[in-house]
């Protein structure tokens, strides 16, 4: 038995944050500063009263308009670390919602950045073990509401927005090799502090950093020079694995398409590996860095450019700190 993406869609939010408005917040900053350092000229914004259950929703909605049967759905995986309640899980909120079986599996996982990978990877082994057929998988994030609204760093970032991918038993990409890994003792390193558990209450502190960014244990903090060096550190071994897994070599890769954290991060990977730019896939300039669901919509936006064909490599990395990598073998036509 063999797992496949049989189809994918995305969902944005309606209201647009461009540069020229934070430019307007931070006058220090230009529009063109922010578009030349990271890649990103605007990124949606889920309304106050939207959540990402609600963009969830909303993915799978345009999904099952491509053909895609709710009666087929027989799991639903969703990543999210925007989850609607402590409990229940959104995904059985989801199940209701959109009017599937009751026969059907529902779970949340808590996952960022490599949240595709991960779901793909749990996809594969429902289908293989003869658990489920049809496994819907989602992502969805709404980082914007709990980025402060003084951090101009993250606030360039970050944008919200949702997938949908049905992962089946036919489709037109093969989900083959997957490599994944984990290293929390950098969980400090991108966190939002209290909320939860550990921290219920609010913790109503502020601090300001060296460039002037405004952050709080109540709001999400990243620690940007860390985060990169460990992507620099896990993601080149990462990659040699799963070629060495797959048994490929480098210039077999027909397309790369690594998470879009940022222009100036993923450029940086790139230059690393000495990956050919031409076969390197950058989505982000329109839609921001969407957490977990940054690949999937990069690859409905290679598929409609006609990008998408043989050997598609992907890789996410992030908070976590965390990350997987995943082949894809295109089907041809």
């Amino acid at each position: 038995m063999k797992a496949y993406i049989k189809d994918i869609a995305y969902y944005l939010p309606e209201a647009v944050l461009t540069n020229d408005q934070i430019a307007a917040m931070f006058p220090e900053w230009s529009a063109e500063k922010v578009a030349q350092k990271i890649g990103i000229t605007e990124r949606h914004i889920a309304a106050p009263d939207e959540t990402a259950t609600d963009m969830a929703y909303h993915a799978a909605e345009r999904l099952f308009t491509k053909g895609i049967k709710r009666s087929d759905i027989d799991f639903i995986l969703l990543c999210t670390q925007s989850s609607d309640y402590y409990l229940p899980s959104s995904a059985c909120i989801l199940q209701d919602r959109l009017g599937l079986s009751k026969t059907c599996g529902a779970l949340d996982y808590n996952l960022g950045c490599s949240g595709f990978e991960y779901g793909l990877a749990m996809a594969k082994g429902l289908i293989i073990a003869g658990i489920a057929k049809n496994i819907l998988l989602l992502t969805a994030e709404t980082y914007t509401k709990y980025i402060h609204s003084q951090d101009k760093s993250n606030r360039t970032i970050f944008g919200d927005g949702a997938s949908a991918s049905l992962i089946s038993t036919e489709g037109f990409a093969e989900i083959g090799e997957v490599v994944l890994g984990t290293d929390g003792s950098g969980a400090e390193n991108l966190i939002v502090r209290s909320g939860a558990a550990r921290h219920r209450a609010p913790m109503n502190d502020t601090h300001t950093d060296a460039e002037g960014n405004i952050s709080s244990g109540d709001y999400l903090y990243m620690h940007g020079e860390n985060v990169f060096n460990f992507t620099a550190d896990v993601v080149p071994p990462m990659i040699d694995e799963l070629l060495r897994k797959s048994g490929l070599k480098q210039d077999e890769i027909d397309l790369w398409v690594f998470h879009q954290a940022n222009k100036y991060m993923i450029n940086f990977l790139r230059k690393l590996m000495g990956i050919d730019k031409d076969k390197f896939y950058l989505y982000m300039e329109h839609v921001g860095n969407t957490v977990s669901s940054t690949i999937p919509i990069a690859l409905c936006a290679a598929c409609e450019e006609g990008r998408l064909k043989g050997n598609v490599l992907l890789a996410g990395f992030g908070v976590g700190l965390s990350w997987g990598g995943v082949m894809l073998r295109v089907i041809s036509d």
